[in-house]
């Protein structure tokens, strides 16, 4: 989770006394929760904010240790195109594809695993063919 800093919508530090762009949860909220809001973050291209409620479920006591590497990668999913947003090509390919091996193309908590890999690899193929300016639009978050 990142500190109380005021933030810009993308995550960016901003100088101290600014408005605070982020929309942040007031305290960890249960799983279940987590992503569900993780999911409306991430639907409406708000991807810091769906990182960081992915981060509580991966970390969360009640996930099972073979499913944190799967969640790490939603994670990483969320932080990819946050860099897209930002306009960090280079750092935005590296976590989709990073993320893309985390995921195994499993399902998980109704997450499609293997969809979001696609989804994840399309968007580092479009970038690596016409930059973080190539991408139009962001798809929602791929739930059973």
């Amino acid at each position: 989770m990142t500190s109380s800093r005021p933030r810009d919508r993308y995550g960016r530090p901003l100088p101290a006394g600014s408005p605070d762009e982020l929309r942040r949860a007031k305290a960890p909220p249960a799983t279940a929760v987590a992503l569900d809001h993780a999911v409306e973050h991430f639907d409406a291209a708000r991807f810091f904010e769906a990182h960081e409620l992915f981060e509580l479920v991966w970390k969360a006591d009640d996930i099972a240790d073979p499913d944190r590497k799967f969640w790490k990668g939603v994670t990483q999913v969320a932080v990819g195109c946050c860099h897209v947003q930002r306009g960090n090509a280079r750092g935005a390919i590296a976590l989709l594809r990073r993320a893309a091996r985390h995921l195994e193309g499993r399902t998980v908590q109704r997450v499609d695993g293997a969809e979001l890999i696609r989804l994840a690899l399309d968007l580092a193929r479009t970038i690596e063919r016409g930059g973080t300016a190539s991408v139009r639009a962001f798809p929602c978050f791929p739930l059973r």
